[in-house]
This record gives structure tokens, C-alpha cells and sequence, in this order.
């Protein structure tokens, strides 16, 4: 009898894990509200309900011999109940640090990691002290502003921050922010970003990918390329920092680690417990793609070969912004014998919603990032 796994959330990450279990010779089972899910339509089974929905957790857990997530915020209680039942990689432990900026700076911390400067703001008396004192600080003038207040939870792609710009509007925005627990953190002088995506299996073998260099627009990743041609030894050290993190949280999956580099030194940024879009180049440019490895890792089976296929990669997102005017003009793409399209089958665009991606391979990082920026914006009506 074939095997079923399961997973919790049916974006384009869930999608292209279905995808990629069904290659492998794997059932797949979804769990999401959205009827319309893109996972949902490729999966063997989709369980339409909330992720907090016990009879539906149980119906999944009857169906499914492991479950993982395809992204960071299911309930925690959601996992913690699955896995009194079945496998689930990664631990909810794991991803309840990840899912919480204030546990995972803390975490990140207490290993020795570097991250930006913080306050914690979760009280009025938090918010009194900020606004007197500022940002305690290493290197930097704690008075120095902007800030950047973001909330605790639930916050992606830009959303979920404000800039502070002087510490007397700290109150009104963090009334903007509804008053959730926050972190207010200092804006640090950015020189570049990076991530560094690892799986580690059940065993402790540890697989990484190529660092990959991320440049954001508005708060969401715009294009990646890889190899990265930061430093080498920001690099190792970034490689060698995401493989602690995993070391100590006693991971079992697909780890993303986002970075920031400021005068030559190294912050965390924030930990992603799952397939990373800035990996998304996997697909068309590694040996094994980061969604074979979350299923090798899922069922304990030996994890891939990250190596490369190419020289050199870049992969930029496409926005529902580019569907303003009509559908891109796809052609155009497949006129390009190294550029590559996958869109995710959402059905309606908007503006900042991611809708695909465009990878373009070649020998050199400097060509194929010219290239694939050009290419998006030639299918752009």
C-alpha cells in the first residue's frame, strides 16, 4: 500500500512538496481552509477546514503515516496534537520558535548567534521604557533611529512592520499594529542579504545548498541568485550558523536561514521552518530540489545531492502587479531556451501577491541576473 503524507497548508510550498511526493511515489493529504488552495488541487486528498480543527486533524492523522508544514504559522497546539498520533517534521517545538520573532531572537541568542538590536514591546511599561531609552544597543547609538517595530506573529513579506522614524511615534504605531506583542528592532546599515537553506535528516546528516543573495523591494523578495559572491568567509560562517540553529533545535527537515550583512559582520534575520521562496531556484538548478529533500527528510530516506546543475542561477518573483494590464505575455519565456516559468495556479492576482516565478541558468551571476530582470519585464504587458 502506497504511503500518504500530509501537510499542513496548501499554498505554492505545499504545492510543489505534493508535487514533488507524488514523483516519489507518495499519496499526499492537505489540510487548508481555502477550498481553492493551490496544493489542493494536486493532492490525492484535501481536508477543507480550519488547521485548528480537531476532527479534521484526526482525519489526517488517520490517513497519514508523517505530516510536515509549508509554512510557519499553523497552531502549534495543531502539531503538538498530530504528533501524539504520527510523525511530524519538523517538531512543533521548533516551529513555535520560528513562528515568534521575540523566542527566535532569544533562541538565537542563547547559541551564540548575533541578531539586530531589540526591545521587546509587549506591555505599556515596554512601551513607556522604548520611548525613554530607546533600543539597547552593541555598536550602535541607542537613540538611533529608524526603528522598525514588527509584530511577534503572523508577519511575512513586509507585513506586520512599521518604520519608526522618532521615538515619540512609537505609541501610535504600535497602536496601528493593534498592540500585539512586538519587537522594535534597529535598522541596521544593510550592505547585502543572504540565505542559506539546509536540510538534516533523522540520521543528522546535514545537506546544504548554495548561499543564495536576496535583494527585497517593499519587504518581499524580489530576486535571488546563487552563487552568492559575498565574502566567502561571511558565507561559511552563515552556512555553518543555520547548521548549529539545526544542531540545537534537533531539526529534522528543511531549514531556511535568512541574513543580514552590516560592515563585514553577520545578524540573523529570521528562520523559516520549511522551503524557502529564495530557494525556489532548486527546481531547475540543483540535483535534488529543497521540496525532495522536505520529503526525504519527512520519511527518513537518505537526503539528495544539493550541488548545482549550472554556473551560475538567478530567479526574480512575479507579483500579481504584473497582471495589471493582462496575463504576462508566458511566450516569451519559453522563446528562452535557459529561462524557466512555474506559476502557482492562485486565482486571483493582486497587487504584491506572489502569482509564480521566472528562473533563467547560465554561466555567471552577473549575466543570468540581467537576464531573468529583462525577461520579466519583456512578458509584462
Amino acid at each position: 500500500m502506497t504511503a500518504m503524507l500530509g501537510v499542513l497548508g496548501g499554498g505554492q510550498l505545499g504545492n510543489y512538496f505534493v508535487l514533488a511526493a507524488r514523483n516519489m511515489g507518495y499519496k499526499t493529504a492537505v489540510l487548508d481552509p481555502d477550498p481553492h488552495a493551490p496544493a489542493g488541487v494536486n493532492a490525492d486528498v484535501h481536508i477543507v477546514a480550519p488547521f485548528d480543527d480537531i476532527d479534521a486533524l484526526n482525519r489526517l492523522a488517520t490517513m497519514c503515516s508523517a505530516v510536515t508544514v509549508e509554512f510557519e504559522n499553523p497552531p502549534v497546539m495543531a502539531l503538538e496534537h498530530l504528533a501524539q498520533q504520527i510523525t511530524v517534521r519538523p517538531s512543533p517545538s521548533a516551529v513555535a520558535i520560528a513562528q515568534n520573532r521575540r523566542e527566535e531572537k532569544q533562541f538565537c541568542q542563547s547559541i551564540g548567534l548575533s541578531v539586530a538590536p531589540y526591545e521587546v514591546l509587549e506591555t505599556p511599561d515596554d512601551l513607556a521604557r522604548i520611548i525613554s531609552s530607546g533600543v539597547a544597543q552593541t555598536h550602535l547609538d541607542p537613540f538611533s533611529t529608524p526603528l522598525i517595530m514588527k509584530t511577534s506573529r503572523n508577519g511575512y513579506d513586509g507585513k506586520g512592520q512599521q518604520i519608526v522614524q522618532h521615538l515619540s511615534d512609537t505609541m501610535e504605531h504600535w497602536n496601528s499594529l493593534g498592540n500585539v506583542p512586538c519587537i522594535v528592532e534597529q535598522k541596521i546599515d544593510l550592505d547585502a542579504e543572504f540565505s542559506v537553506i539546509i536540510a538534516r535528516g533523522e540520521d543528522g546528516e546535514i545537506a546544504s545548498f548554495m548561499p543564495t543573495e536576496n535583494v527585497h523591494v517593499d519587504g518581499i523578495l524580489d530576486v535571488s541568485t546563487a552563487p552568492s559572491q559575498l565574502d566567502s568567509q561571511l558565507l561559511e560562517q552563515g552556512q555553518l550558523a543555520a547548521i548549529n540553529i539545526a544542531e540545537e533545535l534537533n531539526y529534522i527537515g528543511v531549514l531556511a536561514v535568512e541574513f543580514f550583512v552590516s560592515h563585514n559582520s553577520l545578524f540573523v534575520n529570521e528562520l523559516a521552518p520549511r522551503p524557502h521562496n529564495s530557494g525556489h531556484w532548486t527546481l531547475d538548478a540543483a540535483c535534488t530540489s529543497q521540496f525532495e529533500q522536505q520529503v526525504r527528510a519527512l520519511v527518513g530516506k537518505l537526503l539528495g545531492d544539493p550541488s548545482m546543475t549550472c554556473g551560475a542561477v538567478a530567479m526574480v518573483n512575479l507579483l500579481g502587479d504584473r497582471w495589471t494590464h493582462g496575463e504576462p505575455q508566458f511566450d516569451k519565456v519559453i522563446a528562452n531556451s535557459s529561462a524557466h516559468v512555474h506559476l502557482y495556479g492562485k486565482k486571483t492576482a493582486r497587487p504584491g501577491r506572489k502569482m509564480g516565478h521566472l528562473t533563467v541558468t547560465g554561466e555567471t551571476v552577473d549575466a543570468v541576473a540581467e537576464n531573468a530582470v529583462s525577461l520579466r519585464t519583456a512578458i509584462t504587458r
